[in-house]
């Protein structure tokens, strides 16, 4: 008989998960090239039919970027302290978001996972807020995401009351703002003196509408809907068997291994997939990791006629019956 723990001896070691550190510039290299054979399509005047193909790959590999915008603010998506500033404001600066507010903002999220005080999942957390506002905000956030993720930390470090107190953080915040300000001006000045209107459109707007709609996606698949009290209870994650499934972990950067995330922040997203056995369910309301995104979002689909998110939800429900 194995001595192994249950959740363990049902890892697969035989069928490893693609793991790499160089993800992140894989998929870099992959979203240029993309890039480039789009340009090459816009350059001959090819149809819109042989364009759309490229764009979904590039928002793909767009919302890859994303989660490494992510790793960033972990301080993990570069080992080189400086490179990993650099690439966490310049990705911030491309998706309208200062990486220093972010950063700030996604700690809040680490330390009050699925509380009334984890700011980066208003309004879902708060059971004082109407049915028809959190619907309202989930329509808006799953069909633009593109503008609903910068409001949604502006907000965080805009309003009375921010947790974001620290003067030395607030200016560095103001300034990457200011980056953003300076950087859009000059691409869309450039574009308008170029009439290429075109281009931007199908090497930029299309792609990015999609990959933050992706973003959003999959963040409700993340957390929406669930209302444990654990990590695992607050949070779905993907471990995908078959090799499709494993081509978008990767070029996710692991992200589907998402309570193996909260429950080991520190670790770079390489480190993630061997500790899958941490998924297992080991408390009331947890349950195991789901086999593809599709089968995850059947399960949120469940919640998304009254988003919600958290323990506080039951409480609410204890104390008002």
């Amino acid at each position: 008989m194995s001595t192994l723990p249950k959740s363990a001896s049902q890892m697969e070691p035989h069928e490893p998960h693609w793991i790499s550190r160089s993800a992140f510039q894989i998929v870099v290299i992959l979203f240029f090239m993309t890039e480039g054979v789009m340009i090459w399509l816009l350059q001959r005047h090819a149809s819109p039919w042989l364009l759309i193909p490229c764009v979904l790959v590039a928002a793909h590999l767009m919302h890859g970027a994303a989660v490494g915008f992510h790793e960033a603010t972990h301080g993990l998506l570069r080992k080189n302290r400086k490179l990993n500033e650099f690439d966490g404001v310049l990705l911030g600066t491309m998706s309208f978001l200062s990486f220093s507010l972010y950063r700030a903002a996604h700690q809040l999220h680490h330390m009050h996972l699925a509380s009334e005080r984890d700011e980066e999942l208003w309004p879902f957390v708060h059971p004082d807020v109407p049915r028809w506002k959190r619907i309202l905000a989930a329509v808006v956030e799953l069909t633009f995401g593109l503008g609903f993720l910068p409001f949604l930390f502006m907000r965080i470090f805009l309003r009375k009351g921010s947790p974001i107190r620290s003067k030395k953080v607030r200016l560095r915040i103001w300034k990457e703002l200011a980056l953003i300000v300076v950087v859009w001006t000059a691409i869309l000045s450039a574009t308008a003196h170029w009439d290429a209107w075109r281009y931007l459109l199908w090497l930029y707007a299309a792609p990015a509408w999609l990959a933050a709609n992706l973003q959003s996606w999959r963040k409700y698949i993340e957390h929406v809907g669930l209302e444990g009290s654990t990590v695992n209870g607050s949070t779905r994650s993907i471990v995908a068997r078959g090799w499709a499934g494993r081509l978008v972990s990767f070029t996710l950067l692991h992200e589907p291994f998402h309570g193996l995330h909260h429950l080991h922040a520190g670790l770079p997203h390489a480190h993630l997939p061997p500790l899958a056995a941490d998924l297992e369910p080991k408390a009331e309301g947890e349950r195991p990791p789901f086999p593809s995104y599709s089968h995850a979002l059947v399960h949120l689909a469940r919640s998304l006629a009254d988003p919600r998110v958290g323990a506080q939800w039951r409480r609410a429900q204890h104390a008002g019956s």
